[in-house]
Parts: structure tokens; sequence; C-alpha cells
């Protein structure tokens, strides 16, 4: 019965888990570019949960002197993550467009394919 009582308090970690595992299959399964970028979007959005998470103490406040307030959560994980998203987007754009002059080089973003054609010359 104790395992049940706990269970809530733990379902963030099992989003993060289902999340990195379910990004980390689609980067490691599929051959197409774009489904790879996707993939590791979704392991990247794990880690975020998995920092914000972490950063937020149970009955903790915002980082704000004031009278009767005895636990604070830590702010800097929330703002690592504002950064880490910035980058993440930032990448993505990269990683499309390197998709784009990929395609137009081969005619395919199907990595097989272009295995082959690299074979080939």
């Amino acid at each position: 019965m104790e395992v049940f009582g706990e269970f809530p308090g733990l379902l963030n970690y099992w989003i993060i888990i289902v999340l990195m595992m379910t990004g980390f299959y689609i980067v490691i399964a599929h051959d197409n570019l774009v489904k790879k970028i996707v993939g590791l979007n979704i392991f990247q959005v794990s880690v975020f949960v998995f920092y914000i998470t972490m950063g937020k103490i149970k009955g903790g406040t915002a980082p704000i002197l004031a009278d009767g307030i005895a636990t604070y959560s830590n702010p800097l994980p929330h703002v690592l993550i504002l950064t880490a998203i910035v980058v993440g987007v930032a990448t993505t754009a990269l990683g499309l467009a390197l998709v784009v002059r990929i395609r137009d080089a081969y005619g395919t973003i199907e990595d097989d394919d272009i295995q082959a054609q690299e074979n080939e010359d």
C-alpha cells in the first residue's frame, strides 16, 4: 500500500522515462532524418522536464524574502531550461536546414538511401 501512496509523487519521473525512451527509440529505429530530429526533440523535452522536476521543492515558494517563509525553490534550473529551449529551437532549425540541403544533394532523406549513394561513389 505504501507504494501506491508515493505513485503520484513519482508520476513526473515516469513521464520522463517514457518520453526519453520514446525519443531514443525514434532515433534508433527510423531511417528518415526528419523523424530522427523529432526523436531528438522528444528526448530533449524529457531532459527539460527532468530538470524542472528536480528544481521544485514541495512547499517551496519563489525566492523572495518575506516574513513567515522558510522554504524556497531554486530558480536556477528553470532559468537554465529557458536557455536550453532557445538553444534547442536553434539546433532544430539548423538540423532541418541540413536535411533540406541533404535532400537537394541526394534526392532523399532516408539514411539507407544516402549510405547506398555514398558507397556507389
